[in-house]
C-alpha cells in the first residue's frame, strides 16, 4: 500500500497451517532498470510505471487503469496493456470535499458502467468509496461512501460475483484500532450497499506471514474463480514498507460458503515473493524484483468468472522495487507479469474443524 500504518499492537493465535507438496519452475532471466518516480516510465518486465496499487482490466480491445494520483484518482486506457504506463493521464475525480488521503482505487466494468472503489480518509477515518461513469475516462459521479457492516476502517476492496450472488471483499480491521488487518467479505446489494454482515475469511496468523508487521496485515484482496469453478481470493502478506511483502492464495473449498471462515484454505507460504524462507513449498522466489504485492488480474470488465482472455494464463499487473534498489514506497514500480494456474495443489492446515486438507488449483506468478 501506499500509506502509513497505525501501529497499535497484535495478536497472536494461529488460524491455518503450514506445508503443501508442489513442483518446482524457474523464473525468467534478470534484467536491469533504474529506479523511477511516481508516473514516469520504467522498462522490468515490460513497460512499467512509477508508483503502487495497480488495477487494469480489458473491456473490448481496451484496457483501462485506475491509479491514486494528483490527489484525487487518473484513468488511462491504451490498445495493449503494457502501453497503459505512458498512455495519456485523465483525472477523472479529485477530493474537492477533503475526504483525506486516497488509496488503491480499483476499477470494474459492471452493469454497463466503469466503477471505481477506492479508500479515503485520514487515520481511523478511513473508508470505502465509488464513483461510476458510463465513459472509462470521463464523467464520473461524485464519491459515495460504500454502506459496509459496522462501519470500521476499510480498504482494498473489490465487488464481485460469484454463486449468483454479488458480493464485495476487503481489508479492514476488526474493531477501531489497528491490531492487525484481516480480510472480510459482505453480500452486496447494490453497487454501494450490503446486505446482512461482513465476515471474516482471513488473519495474519501463519508464521510466514508474521516476518514483518505491527500490525500484520492481509489486504489487497483479489477475487478469481478457477477452471473448476472454485473461488479464490489473491492477497498480500507482510508490512508494504518491506522487501518481505508478498502474495498469497485463499481457496474456497468446493460447494463452500465465503461467509465461513473454515471454508477458506490458505497457501502454505507465499506463491510470489522475494525470500525462498517464506514460499511455499516448490514455488521459487524472485529474480528481478523485491516484495512484489498488491497485483491485478487483468481480466475482462474486471469480472472474477471471466477467467483469462485465452488458455491458461492470466496477464497481471504488481507492484515491486527492483533488486539492487533501496526498498522504499517512494522506489515502488508497476511491472507487466504472468500467472498460470497450477493443479493438484494440497493446501493444509491444522487444529480446525473440519477436514485439514484440500487439493485443487494454486497459482504460480511469472515476472
Amino acid at each position: 500500500m501506499s500509506h502509513r500504518r497505525w501501529i497499535v499492537g497484535v495478536v497472536s493465535l494461529v488460524l491455518l497451517g503450514t506445508s503443501v507438496f508442489g513442483q518446482v519452475t524457474a523464473a525468467g532471466p534478470a534484467e536491469a532498470v533504474a529506479a523511477v518516480t511516481d508516473d514516469q516510465p520504467s522498462t522490468l518486465g515490460g513497460p512499467l510505471v512509477g508508483g503502487a496499487d495497480p488495477s487494469v482490466i480489458k473491456v473490448g480491445d481496451l484496457y483501462v487503469s485506475a491509479k491514486a494520483v494528483d490527489g484525487g484518482i487518473a484513468v488511462r486506457t491504451a490498445s495493449t496493456m503494457e502501453a497503459v504506463a505512458t498512455a495519456p493521464k485523465h483525472q477523472v475525480w479529485r477530493d474537492t470535499g477533503g475526504l483525506g488521503e486516497v488509496w488503491a482505487p480499483e476499477i470494474v466494468h459492471h452493469d454497463g458502467q466503469y466503477r471505481i472503489y477506492f479508500a479515503a480518509g485520514t487515520g481511523a477515518a478511513h473508508r470505502m468509496y465509488h464513483i461510476g461513469s458510463a465513459s472509462p475516462d470521463s464523467g464520473y459521479s461524485a464519491a459515495t461512501k460504500v454502506a459496509l457492516p459496522n462501519d470500521k476502517w476499510a480498504l482494498d476492496g473489490a465487488p464481485f460475483t460469484f454463486g449468483g450472488q454479488r458480493w464485495f471483499v476487503w481489508s479492514g480491521w476488526s474493531g477501531d484500532t489497528n491490531v492487525e488487518q484481516n480480510l472480510y467479505i459482505a453480500r452486496m446489494s447494490g453497487p454501494t450497499t450490503t446486505t446482512g454482515g461482513r465476515y471474516v475469511i482471513s488473519q495474519p496468523r501463519e508464521p510466514w506471514e508474521r516476518v514483518v508487521g505491527n500490525p500484520y496485515i492481509n489486504e489487497a484482496p483479489q477475487p478469481v474463480v478457477d477452471p473448476s469453478g472454485q473461488l479464490h481470493i489473491v492477497y498480500s502478506a507482510n508490512g508494504s514498507w518491506s522487501n518481505q511483502y508478498c502474495i498469497a492464495d485463499l481457496r474456497l473449498r468446493a460447494g463452500g460458503d465465503p461467509t465461513y471462515v473454515w471454508d477458506w484454505y490458505k497457501s502454505n507460504g507465499c506463491l510470489f515473493g522475494s525470500h525462498a524462507a517464506t514460499m511455499m513449498q516448490g514455488w521459487d522466489p524472485t529474480l528481478n524484483v523485491d516484495g512484489p504485492g498488491h497485483h491485478t488480474f487483468v481480466l475482462p470488465r474486471g469480472d472474477a468468472t471471466a477467467g483469462p482472455p485465452s488458455g491458461n494464463r492470466f496477464p497481471t499487473m504488481f507492484h515491486a522495487v527492483a533488486k539492487g534498489t533501496p526498498y522504499s514506497w517512494a522506489n515502488r514500480q508497476w511491472y507487466s507479469g504472468t500467472a498460470v494456474w497450477w493443479g493438484s495443489t494440497t493446501y493444509r492446515r491444522a487444529n480446525v474443524p473440519g477436514a485439514t486438507t484440500t487439493v485443487g488449483y494454486s497459482l504460480k506468478f511469472f515476472e
